[in-house]
């Protein structure tokens, strides 16, 4: 019976430390860029950030020319208009897979994870906007039986 506690300052001594939060690190290749993959739906985008003039390159076509819609651009724009680095990176990606929507979704991504492998201290200002979360959602697959994935065949009673 030697092993119980005979007082609180006993059991006090017996915690252990409280794990630390893990350090991120800044990870760059040779040529001083940040790589990291994204995805949306079916499209998956490698994306590549350097410091730069803010030119964004999608499949070597400029972002204007392979986005033509405004809300794309936008959503591209996002996570460097949240951590306040608009016009600091260059950004180079090469995206495949999907439509247009999901692709810009994971150039979105990709940029968000690229731009956390440059600058760990971003890591909370875009976890916060959601950023950094990989949305999952993809298209239901067809049931047998079924005209779509959920929609039934016409009924007839006779």
């Amino acid at each position: 019976m030697s092993d119980t506690m005979q007082s609180l300052d006993q059991l006090a001594s017996l915690k252990t430390a409280a794990p630390e939060a893990p350090k991120y690190v800044k990870k760059v290749d040779k040529y001083g860029r940040a790589y990291a993959t994204g995805k949306r739906k079916d499209a998956v985008a490698r994306v590549w950030i350097k410091p730069g003039a803010g030119k964004i390159l999608v499949n070597t076509r400029e972002v204007e020319v392979y986005f033509a819609r405004p809300v794309l651009r936008m959503l591209i724009q996002q996570p460097l208009v949240a951590a306040a680095r608009s016009g600091q990176y260059d950004v180079i990606c090469t995206v495949a897979g999907g439509g247009l929507s999901g692709q810009a979704g994971a150039v979105r991504h990709g940029i968000s994870k690229a731009l956390t492998n440059f600058e760990p201290d971003l890591r909370g200002v875009l976890k916060k906007g959601g950023f950094l979360t990989r949305d999952s959602r993809t298209v239901e697959r067809k049931k047998y039986g079924r005209a779509k994935a959920r929609k039934s065949f016409q009924f007839s009673k006779r």
